[in-house]
């Protein structure tokens, strides 16, 4: 039974599983590194995702991660059904891989809106967040994520340290006099040193953080959406080597 299995494989079954295995094999790997740019994203960079009113940043790496773990996975079946050669495990391989295909190319054009509206959120947003929620009860996040802001990018205020005159806390008297919080200095381990604004004290960037953060996000969106994008185009040529193998199969029980 064995032999004549053997012999009603053709030379070109034999190739069609091998390119498979192949680019299963690569599929897996890619989904390890769709999977790490998703949570790169979110853990690296989960300060800024704070600063954002719009969820959509967030929701893209979270669709890559899911894309991710199921490419994994997908790619162990692809695996077994290719040596099995069993039809109805390709049905179900190609199906998911549709489904990943339809996954990625959402995050990829999530991504590319949200290219599109950034700036304009930023503008709306980026100040009144941070001179409404710095030092606030219960908004830790916000705090954290502007004086990491603010130290990483070497920058101070929203548009310009003068933006820091109109905050809540600064106004108040837990600022203890500072002019700008101490993440605007450019040494911020000396005590209070937001009590002077003055350029050799403080980081004064044309543009202010906004421009810094606006170019920091669009770089990672640029990565988010060619990563979705690219594997997706990836899997098309897997779902043809499947549709190849499963005419190949044909007069195979399924």
């Amino acid at each position: 039974m064995g032999a004549n299995k053997e012999k009603n494989e053709t030379c070109g079954t034999i190739c069609l599983k091998y390119l498979l295995f192949t680019f299963n094999f690569l599929f897996w790997l890619a989904g390890g590194a769709v999977m790490a740019v998703g949570i790169w994203t979110l853990v690296e960079k989960s300060d800024y995702i704070s600063l954002l009113s719009s969820k959509i940043y967030a929701v893209s790496a979270y669709i890559l991660i899911m894309a991710g773990v199921i490419v994994m996975v997908t790619g162990v079946l692809g695996c077994c059904a290719t040596f099995k050669e069993q039809r109805r495990l390709l049905r179900v391989y190609f199906v998911l891989l549709l489904c990943i295909f339809l996954l990625e190319i959402l995050a990829g054009v999530l991504a590319y809106i949200y290219y599109q509206q950034l700036n304009e959120e930023l503008k709306a947003n980026l100040r009144e967040t941070m001179v409404q929620k710095y030092q606030q009860l219960e908004q830790e996040h916000v705090t954290k994520a502007v004086d990491k802001l603010q130290q990483e990018f070497k920058c101070c205020g929203s548009n310009s340290s003068s933006d820091w005159v109109e905050s809540v806390w600064i106004r108040s008297s837990h600022a203890d006099g500072r002019l700008v919080p101490d993440s605007c200095c450019k040494s911020p381990v000396i005590t209070l040193c937001g009590q002077r604004d003055h350029p050799s004290n403080i980081y004064r960037v044309e543009g202010g953080c906004i421009t810094k953060l606006e170019n920091f996000i669009l770089n990672h969106l640029q990565i988010i959406g060619a990563v979705g994008v690219g594997i997706a185009c990836v899997q098309i040529v897997g779902m043809f080597f499947t549709c190849c193998l499963y005419r190949s199969l044909k007069s195979e029980p399924y």
